[in-house]
């Protein structure tokens, strides 16, 4: 269901910031984000989560993490704003007699890049955040009750995954799916085979890709950590890289991805294989979603042509490299 300005309007009364604010539709993906322009000029961002997505301790938990980096690291990454009742995660009643849980940020500069042209510098930037948050995520003491999803091969690729089943994509055909099979069994031996150590697996942003990114210049602001959770710390490189793992200049990116990921003293970047094997999980994921969430215009704009593009780099995978040198 897409939500409408009308439809969140008791929101508003739950943050003092927003009084006699007017709210506009940005973006509709997992979740819905509204922009809210108030009287006294100032912006912000309310973010709808979508019903039945992350659970009231799972978001809290999110926004523990959000709240210990802005403390903890020089990571510009978005802070809640508490409600009233001084709550980051309020709950508001919607006109269909049903509830939605909302979380309000302030409205960042910058805006999302369109990807076309050189990377490089962006893919420095990163990796060298990767590397701070991977660092971060080592050293804290989560609080009693944290709880983030796990994604793992399992949760990914079976029938019952987080984002749902690739296999029910209506562009996957019976000769696809013998391939797309036989990488997802190799992909599961190789990652029970590279392991779950606390040098390699732990809590990440997961959805680090260009959509929830913020540029404004120079400055790049982390956005969106609404599926952070716990998996191999190179799968942050491949969520990088979402939709866009078929440019001719991957094997640039990735370098430039792991030159700033060794950047920060101490961090040492997944080897390339592993690397590989994430973009190919990762890209396993997206199809399911897009399978899924059909509805959203993210995957309807993806859609054509991406599991065709899946199918080709499961090939290239499965034959010993994705991309050539």
């Amino acid at each position: 269901m897409l939500l409408s300005a009308q439809d969140i309007a008791a929101a508003l009364a739950l943050w003092p910031e927003l009084t006699g604010g007017t709210a506009e539709l940005v973006n509709h993906s997992e979740n819905h984000t509204f922009r809210i322009d108030t009287p006294g000029g100032r912006r912000y961002s309310l973010r709808v989560h979508r019903r039945g997505y992350q659970s009231v301790p799972a978001i809290v938990s999110e926004l523990n993490w959000l709240t210990a980096l802005a403390r903890d690291t020089d990571l510009p990454v978005a802070q809640p704003i508490p409600g009233y009742d001084g709550a980051l995660l309020q709950t508001f009643a919607t006109p269909d007699g049903g509830e939605r849980l909302a979380v309000l940020f302030p409205f960042l500069p910058g805006s999302e890049p369109d990807g076309a042209g050189r990377l490089d510098d962006l893919f420095l930037t990163l990796g060298r955040y990767a590397a701070l948050l991977h660092g971060h995520a080592r050293a804290w003491t989560r609080p009693a009750g944290f709880e983030r999803p796990t994604w793992q091969a399992q949760s990914i690729l079976a029938p019952d995954g987080l984002w749902g089943d690739w296999r029910l994509s209506p562009d996957v055909d019976a000769q696809s799916r013998v391939v797309l099979e036989s990488l997802s069994t190799v992909l599961t031996g190789r990652l029970a085979a590279y392991g779950t150590g606390a040098d390699r697996f732990g809590l990440i942003h997961a959805d680090m890709r260009l959509g929830n990114l913020l540029v404004d210049g120079d400055h790049v602001t982390l956005i969106d950590f609404d599926d952070c959770g716990f998996c191999w710390f190179a799968y942050d490189f491949a969520a990088a890289i979402s939709f866009h793992e078929t440019r001719a200049d991957m094997p640039a990116l990735r370098a430039a991805w792991c030159a700033g990921y060794a950047s920060v003293p101490g961090a040492v970047p997944p080897p390339a294989e592993v690397l590989d094997a994430m973009v190919m999980l990762r890209r396993m994921a997206l199809l399911a979603w897009i399978a899924s969430h059909g509805e959203t215009a993210l995957a309807q704009t993806h859609r054509p042509g991406f599991a065709a593009g899946t199918l080709d780099l499961a090939q290239r995978f499965l034959r010993g490299r994705i991309w050539p040198d």
